[in-house]
């Protein structure tokens, strides 16, 4: 809201525009969340329409989580605690990340003095890795014999995934300054070779044809930016072949 009324006030109708489309794919996450609401047996009444209006239908999740986690099963609240994290999860790729970006290349390459933009573009860099680690530490929980992680090792995923996603904005966008549109071709390329990779892996999250062609297009594009493990057991090989292609 700041950065919208920063460009308002000063006139900059282009950015302005450009950062309030960043908020419209955010309500993919507050329309699946509406939904999901009613698939639990809870139908959606005017007071909740308006907080998912207001994008503010994830943070009713968290306050449900923190009241289930008072009076409520085990069961119960890993059950709401992943849908919010899911949610969480898909508001961030769809909303944060291109709004990070845009804040990023107008800081590098339109107004390196921006406060407003600058401080908009880490807010949004630890958003999003938030969301990240969020859903790592969920499907931490999924896992049999598996405990909550330490605050340590929360900390380090939060460094880690900040680290990872700042080089990659930073590089994308360096790039952009330099050859502009070209920036969509070598961003196209890389999401070509993570989609067709996702494919070889055959993975089975999605069972119907169609939607797993479109889920491993979505995750190929996500693939440009960071790492997001979908298939049970070890990791070590699909993450070192990601890092291989994303440092080339």
């Amino acid at each position: 809201l700041c950065a919208i009324i920063h460009y308002l006030l000063r006139g900059q109708l282009g950015w302005f525009g450009l950062t309030i489309t960043c908020l419209v794919p955010g309500y993919a996450a507050q329309l699946l969340s509406i939904l999901w609401f009613r698939a639990d047996g809870h139908s959606p009444g005017c007071w909740l329409l308006v907080l998912h209006l207001l994008q503010l239908g994830l943070w009713k999740r968290y306050w449900d989580v923190l009241r289930v986690e008072t009076g409520g099963g085990a069961g119960e609240v890993l059950a709401q605690l992943g849908d919010v994290c899911v949610l969480r999860l898909l508001e961030a790729l769809l909303q944060t990340l291109p709004h990070l970006l845009l804040q990023a290349y107008v800081v590098v390459a339109v107004d390196p003095a921006g406060f407003i933009p600058g401080v908009s573009a880490g807010l949004s860099l630890l958003s999003l890795a938030w969301a990240l680690v969020s859903y790592s530490h969920f499907t931490c929980l999924l896992r049999p014999g598996h405990l909550s992680p330490p605050a340590a090792v929360i900390l380090c995923l939060l460094l880690w995934r900040t680290g990872m996603l700042s080089t990659r904005v930073l590089a994308l966008v360096l790039f952009a300054r330099l050859y502009s549109f070209w920036v969509f071709a070598v961003a196209g390329v890389h999401w070509l070779l993570m989609s067709f990779w996702l494919v070889a892996q055959q993975t089975d999250i999605v069972a119907q044809p169609c939607r797993w062609r479109l889920f491993n297009c979505l995750l190929g594009a996500v693939y440009i930016f960071c790492y997001i493990n979908v298939r049970p057991g070890p990791s070590k090989t699909r993450v070192a072949v990601f890092y291989a292609v994303s440092t080339a």
